[in-house]
């Protein structure tokens, strides 16, 4: 192909303003879209997509195609924002002016403006391109265009790669939309929640009963704490306290369901057999032990307990709980409610006065291996007929 011979990308052009039909996930989208342009005669090595999220906890993710190794995607954190060789990168120079920026590293003259531009051309990179993405909410992302060809791009290749910016630009607004929806329900709601909420189940009163090993937990003492701690001190020990928490239930496949102040409730859902329900009952003691044990070696919350120095209660049952969309008008949360939730938070007002921190009802202990809980007694528990067996875990559990 001649040097000036134009590149025609229209047909890569409609493909994304169609939708890039032929792809499943982003990363298919982005590597569908370079093999085209390279098949138009464009010398692509390497492109970058940089889209910053909506996440509490990673700040930007990159998507990158090299011809020799196809896409990979890495997560950049909020700590990068402190990083000078990021700050002072071309990538943020198109986020902040929403303009593109090109260096022709194949020339002598060409200005090494921005750091990075010296290791791309040690990595013998002759022509840089980032575009900005335009999202149509006035957000700004970008695009980074990188070849090998002695020379660089020339004019034809810079005009067919200009021709695909606008709508790819709308391919990743439509599939960060959909991801940043997906996270926020995920965060706020929990995935399970988030999964059913988005698969058309908002009506009030959509539910669904479901069995489940329900935990229900607190802080010691927080009330009390609440009226001696300033406002932003309080924030952090609840951090650290649900830090403890969060990830050993998460990761046995349990739901954080609500917080509630320094309260949480969060469910192990438990399928129909008795070896799952056994699998949920061992998933959610081993949680609490880790639990227990965090808690315990937490700095952060040196100052938090109750007069017998145990500085959580946690109650652990099973049954069944209604799980779906309760509120009035278009005000709604979901979450679950029934006489097992009620259970739980009688269980676990009783670990204060039982001088236990974890307590088990007679349903969850009939599940546990022997030996691994020991009975209290029974109690009479408001809201309940009869009085209940209550169990502890037994000395040296965890």
């Amino acid at each position: 192909m001649a040097a000036d011979s134009p590149c025609d990308t229209g047909a890569v052009a409609r493909w994304l303003v169609e939708g890039a039909r032929s792809a499943a996930q982003p990363a298919d989208v982005l590597k569908q879209l370079c093999e085209q342009l390279v098949t138009c005669g464009i010398p692509l090595w390497r492109v970058s997509v940089f889209v910053r999220t909506l996440h509490p906890q990673v700040m930007g993710r990159r998507f990158s195609w090299q011809l020799d190794t196809g896409v990979s995607i890495s997560e950049a954190g909020y700590e990068r924002l402190d990083d000078d060789i990021y700050r002072m990168s071309p990538v943020v120079h198109v986020f902040n002016s929403g303009m593109p920026l090109r260096r022709a590293l194949a020339a002598r003259d060409c200005p090494i403006d921005f750091a990075v531009l010296g290791d791309f051309r040690a990595e013998g990179i002759t022509d840089y391109l980032a575009s900005p993405l335009l999202f149509t909410n006035g957000e700004v992302h970008a695009i980074t265009w990188a070849t090998l060809k002695p020379g660089g791009f020339n004019d034809a290749h810079i005009a067919g790669i200009e021709n695909v910016v606008a709508p790819f630009a709308r391919i990743t607004e439509v599939y960060g939309l959909r991801r940043s929806a997906s996270i926020l329900l995920d965060t706020y709601v929990g995935h399970q929640a988030g999964e059913r909420i988005l698969a058309g189940r908002i009506r009030r009163g959509d539910y669904e009963a479901i069995h489940a090993v329900i935990w229900l937990s607190d802080m010691r003492g927080f009330t009390a704490l609440a009226d001696t701690l300033p406002p932003g001190a309080l924030i952090e020990l609840l951090n650290s306290y649900f830090d403890c928490q969060v990830p050993a239930i998460i990761d046995r496949g349990g739901e954080i369901l609500k917080f509630m102040g320094d309260g949480m409730l969060a469910i192990f859902p438990v399928a129909s057999d008795a070896a799952d329900l056994r699998g949920a009952c061992g998933k959610a003691l081993a949680a609490a032990c880790e639990v227990r044990a965090k808690i315990a070696a937490a700095d952060a919350l040196a100052g938090v307990g109750g007069g017998d120095g145990e500085r959580f209660g946690l109650a652990l049952h099973v049954g069944e709980v209604l799980y779906g969309n309760i509120g009035g008008g278009n005000r709604l949360d979901f979450t679950c409610i029934g006489p097992g939730v009620n259970l739980a938070a009688r269980l676990e007002e009783l670990t204060g006065k039982t001088r236990h921190p974890i307590l088990v009802s007679g349903e969850f202990a009939r599940h546990c291996a022997p030996r691994v809980v020991m009975r209290v007694g029974e109690f009479s528990l408001r809201g309940f007929g009869t009085r209940q067996p209550v169990f502890a875990l037994a000395v040296g559990t965890g």
